[in-house]
């Protein structure tokens, strides 16, 4: 019992700080000396480092983040001895890396959205899963020119993907929830989007 406490709490503060560190923060203060909180939608994540640093930075920022949250998810798997089966703690893993991204502690609770580090969690637990939904954010984001658009597709499709794909229910349980949070932080894109307002990709 007192294993099981320790790795849950160790997964939980290891993956939750691993997600907190602000990649896109990190990157444009250290080349521009601006901070990224006060520019363009004020989130951390990939697209506004795009508005300040261009599309060669888009992509560093987006496979840190994938990275970042893939991580923490991989080493649970690979360390934890007393949550086999149902493969909890790699799940517990990846939330706690999903809200330390949008909730950093070091950005006092602000953060991005979470939509590549929260592809990067459901590639560490299911690479096929996490493949496919790269593929839909992608072709989705290209067509439409409308990243959050992407974002919020794929993320609501994850968890029916993961549902045909792999036999762990908390994996499917994952990402329907993660679905619904990265959504819930896509609110103000999502009523941007009704009204034609949003920005597009350029």
């Amino acid at each position: 019992m007192e294993i099981k406490i320790i790795e849950l709490v160790v997964t939980l503060i290891g993956a939750y700080l691993i997600g907190s560190v602000p990649t896109g923060y990190i990157i444009v203060k250290t080349a521009t000396g601006q901070d990224i909180r006060k520019v363009g939608s004020g989130s951390t994540g990939a697209t506004n480092v795009k508005r300040v640093m261009g599309k060669k930075w888009f992509f560093i920022t987006l496979l840190l983040d994938a990275f970042k949250g893939a991580l923490p998810v991989v080493l649970a798997a690979v360390f934890a001895k007393s949550f086999s089966g149902i493969g909890l703690l790699p799940v517990l893993a990846a939330v706690a890396v999903i809200l330390g991204h949008s909730k950093s502690i070091f950005l006092k609770f602000t953060g991005g959205k979470s939509v590549a580090s929260g592809v990067g969690t459901i590639l560490a637990l299911n690479w096929q899963v996490g493949l496919i939904i790269a593929v839909i954010w992608a072709t989705i984001t290209y067509l439409s020119k409308y990243v959050s658009l992407g974002s919020i597709i794929a993320l609501a499709l994850s968890p029916f993907i993961m549902y045909f794909l792999d036999s762990h229910i908390a994996y499917t349980g994952y990402c329907a929830l993660g679905a619904v949070y990265i959504i819930w932080l896509h609110r103000t894109n999502i009523q941007r989007l009704i009204k034609g307002e949003e920005n597009k990709v350029r």
